[in-house]
């Protein structure tokens, strides 16, 4: 039974993912386009912890940390670029 229920999950967050990937290629605005891709990386990093309890491993522990760095410093950067238009600042006060 928790076999079935953690492949249902799976089902749900990879329609989930298609779901974002839509609005992520639709988006009315850049901001929506924007929480779309952080919440396919939120459902990246759910999708791997499924499939690691499925396989009974922790050896996707890893990889769901380096996922939720690189979608943390994504959704950084991209809010800096909107907010100021550029990433990194080059200030020199001479």
């Amino acid at each position: 039974m928790f076999d079935i229920v953690m492949r249902i999950s799976l089902l749900i967050l990879a329609v989930s993912t298609l779901m974002y990937f839509y609005r992520l290629v639709k988006g009315p605005t850049v901001p929506d386009r924007v929480v779309a891709l952080d919440a396919i990386g939120i459902n990246l990093i759910g999708m791997t912890a499924v499939i690691s309890v499925v396989l009974k491993t922790n050896s996707f522990l890893e990889v769901i940390l380096l996922l939720g760095i690189l979608a943390f410093i994504g959704t950084v950067a991209f809010s800096k670029f909107l907010e100021k238009g550029e990433i990194i600042e080059n200030d020199r006060n001479q």
